[in-house]
Formats: C-alpha cells, structure tokens, sequence
C-alpha cells in the first residue's frame, strides 16, 4: 500500500528525515515513535506530500514519485488526486468554525469530490454515528470537547474513502481525560482493516494495535520491527533510552 525507500527531507543545511525507508501493507498499523524533534511528524508530512522530499522513493499503491529529478513532484490536479488517496488528521483539528460538525463531514465529498448533497449528507451521519457523534451532528466546533471536535476531524478525513489514515500526534493537544475516546477510535478503524501509520507517544496504544513500530531518531530509523519485539525487547540503546521513560505504561497488559 505504501512503500517509501531512502525519503530524505532537507531544509538548507538541515536534514530533517535523512533516509528513511517504511513498507505498509494494507490493512496494517505502523506506529511511528520516538523523541521529540526527530523528524516524525516531517517524514509523515512527506508521505503526503506536504513536504516536498528532497530525494528517495514514494509508492502510494501503483503510483511511484522518485523525487530529486526536475519532474518528479506532483503538481496541479495530479498532486490533488494523490493527496486525495491519503487522508490526514493533524495535532491541531482545523475545523472549519462557521459549519457544523455535520457540514465539516461533508465538506471534502461535496466540494472536491462534487458528490451529491443528499448522498455526501448520508455519508457523514454515518461516519459521525460511528466516531460516537450521531447525537452531535448540528453543534458547531465551539460546542464540542477537543476530544468530540477531534472525533470529527476523524470522520471529515474518512468521508473521502482514502485508501491510507495518516495521524500526527492526534492526542497532543488533548486534556488527558479526552485522549481515551479518540484513541478508542482509532482502535475501531484498526479492527475494521484500515492501513494507517500512526505518530504517537501513547505507548500502550502502540502496543496493542500497531503491527509494526518504527523507531525515529535525529532524523533516521534507529530500530523497527514487530510492537512487542520493539516495545518489550528493543535492540539499540537509543531506543531503549526513550522507552524507559513509559516502562510503566508499556508493561501494562492489554485489557
């Protein structure tokens, strides 16, 4: 589903993501962790092409980019049809304030998919009937919890049937008693198949649902592999140091 090789992302003399290379199969959970600053959240921008990689190769199902030759970015049309494929959801929820939680779901179907009101409406209930909202389809951002306006922010990224979820420490900005209903979510759509990859501190999370946890440091892959193997059993001190921090959190057993 997605395969990205030697991704490299360099801001003048800084290399933010230096050679970062990640295979996701579909239907597969790949957690991406690590300290802050190390370019996760860069690497994760590039797969969607928010960030212009510098050099090395992008898949997205058939559609191969070699970046670092004059033509190899998409633009135009062709950038919006790729970008159409992946769905995102940021730290920050970038609801459109003046629309209801219900008109936000529809927003992306109706506007760059012309897909018929009536049918883009029935859509959005049913995604926000899913995220746990179906009572809030007519409350404005300002009349819902981070927690609810991140559920949405959820179900508006989903109403474009995108073929991958990419999440950026959707909890981050959370009060803590409201990370627990997003990451429920997030849960449901990995139990229901969908391939994401995941930049996350929430450790526990990572443990039960990722297939594969991939390990970022000053910009590289440090370690990568299967949750439990790299959670429980990590190989590079580098990792090791970072963990320990959450050793608590990642002993616990799933429930």
């Amino acid at each position: 589903m997605v395969k990205a090789e030697g991704l490299r992302k360099s801001y003048g003399t800084v290399e933010a993501v230096r050679g970062v290379s990640l295979e996701v199969d579909r239907g597969q959970v790949v957690v991406v962790i690590g300290p802050s600053g190390c370019g996760k959240s860069t690497f994760l921008r590039c797969i969607n092409l928010l960030e212009e990689p510098s050099a090395g190769t992008l898949q997205v199902g058939d559609r191969l980019i070699e970046f670092g030759s004059k033509h190899s970015m998409p633009r135009g049309r062709d950038l919006a049809r790729f970008r159409a494929r992946i769905g995102m959801v940021f730290q920050q929820f970038d609801l459109f304030p003046h629309m209801t939680a219900l008109q936000n779901v529809m927003s992306g179907p109706v506007i760059v998919k012309k897909m018929p009101k009536a049918e883009a409406e029935t859509v959005a209930r049913d995604l926000l009937a899913k995220v746990g909202l179906a009572a809030f389809t007519e409350r404005f951002p300002r009349n819902l919890s981070g927690g609810q306006q991140q559920r949405v922010a959820i179900a508006r990224a989903m109403a474009m049937a995108p073929e991958i979820m990419l999440f950026d420490e959707v909890t981050s900005a959370l009060d803590p008693e409201l990370v627990g209903e997003v990451l429920d979510v997030m849960k449901q759509l990995a139990t229901d198949g969908t391939t994401m990859i995941v930049v996350t501190h929430e450790m526990a999370f990572a443990r039960d649902v990722a297939d594969q946890v991939l390990v970022m440091d000053a910009g590289q892959v440090v370690e990568q592999g299967r949750a439990e193997e790299v959670l429980l059993r990590p190989q590079n001190p580098r990792t090791a140091s970072f963990l320990s921090r959450f050793h608590s959190t990642i002993g616990e057993r799933k429930a």
